[in-house]
């Protein structure tokens, strides 16, 4: 009897504390132009597919700068900002330090259609260095930013002076476990998100559990965009990427990579697209990035393989110095 009252009187702390929180949520801008980046923010326009688009970014170039250059990649539920402290240790170390936002993402453009490929991606990103006169850089990328990343550097090798990938995505083809949604279902799906389902996804896919205040403004980026009155544009433009995503792996490829590349896995980290479509059984096949570091580093030649025990999704948050020691290790070999 105690216990059952214990539990319903947590059922009803949790509810109103996620009450208050949701009553705390600010209204947020399509392109977040009433939430501050950490860096002054530019904007590089880009025709695409008949389109005029609006590309944002920071680009960072500190006193001591050498010639050293890094560029960062976002990964699907972020943007640009979550790079904060990794942008502030990277200058510091004598790197120019180059952030987009990519479209459909943050501060850039939310066209109503566009047909999202991870190659238009990459070159949306290429034109960026070029227009920056930027002809050699590392690239890093994390979650989706890391499968970015891949193709970048299979597409532009030349470009690619080390390729860092921290828990990207795609690294197993979800198509061969998980049925086939259309764009319409992923839509339907985002429409359904709110403050409290968001949490519950972040909380569970990148920290296991274990929550600190600091996660807090990751949720209210994605959350405050629900109170907007454009929602629908870009929940539209979450279906493509998720279409995007699901449906053109780089995992096949990995074997072509060129180019120096470090893989920093949070070993923990149980993320992989389509989990709520497939049985019990076979989620638990699904996002073993204890297993997927190893599998990916034999197949990527001249990598080398950083694992992160009891660390998510979010290695450059959840335990940022030991990410950027090991990445800041790398970069200077």
């Amino acid at each position: 009897m105690k216990k059952n009252l214990l539990g319903l009187l947590l059922v009803i702390l949790t509810t109103q504390l996620s009450n208050a929180q949701t009553d705390k949520l600010s209204w947020l801008d399509i392109e977040l132009a009433n939430y501050e980046y950490p860096f002054p923010v530019e904007t590089l326009h880009l025709n695409v597919q008949n389109q005029e688009l609006k590309m944002a970014y920071m680009d960072v170039t500190p006193n001591n700068y050498a010639g050293k250059n890094i560029v960062l990649l976002h990964g699907k539920n972020f943007n640009g900002a979550y790079w904060k402290t990794t942008i502030a240790a990277l200058t510091k170390q004598g790197y120019r330090v180059i952030v987009p936002d990519q479209i459909g993402f943050g501060k850039s453009s939310k066209p109503d259609h566009l047909h999202y490929t991870i190659q238009q991606l990459a070159q949306n990103t290429k034109t960026l260095l070029d227009t920056l006169h930027i002809k050699r850089s590392a690239i890093l990328g994390h979650s989706m930013g890391g499968m970015l990343a891949t193709r970048f550097a299979l597409m532009y090798p030349e470009i690619t002076e080390k390729l860092i990938l921290e828990n990207p995505i795609g690294l197993e083809d979800w198509k061969l476990k998980v049925p086939y949604k259309p764009v319409e279902w992923w839509y339907n799906n985002e429409l359904k998100k709110n403050y409290e389902g968001i949490k519950k996804y972040q909380l569970v896919n990148y920290y296991d559990n274990q929550w600190k205040p600091a996660y807090d403004q990751w949720v209210n980026l994605l959350a405050g965009w629900t109170l907007n009155s454009d929602y629908k544009t870009i929940s539209w433009n979450a279906a493509l990427t998720y279409d995007m995503i699901f449906t053109q792996p780089v995992v096949y490829e990995f074997k072509n990579i060129t180019v120096p590349t470090l893989l920093i896995i949070g070993t923990r980290d149980r993320t992989a697209l389509g989990k709520g479509l497939v049985t019990d059984e076979v989620r638990k096949t699904m996002g073993l990035y204890s297993e997927l570091g190893k599998q990916t580093q034999k197949a990527i030649p001249n990598s080398t393989l950083v694992e992160i025990e009891n660390v998510g999704h979010l290695p450059h948050i959840e335990k940022f110095d030991t990410f950027i020691k090991a990445l800041i290790n790398y970069l200077e070999e």
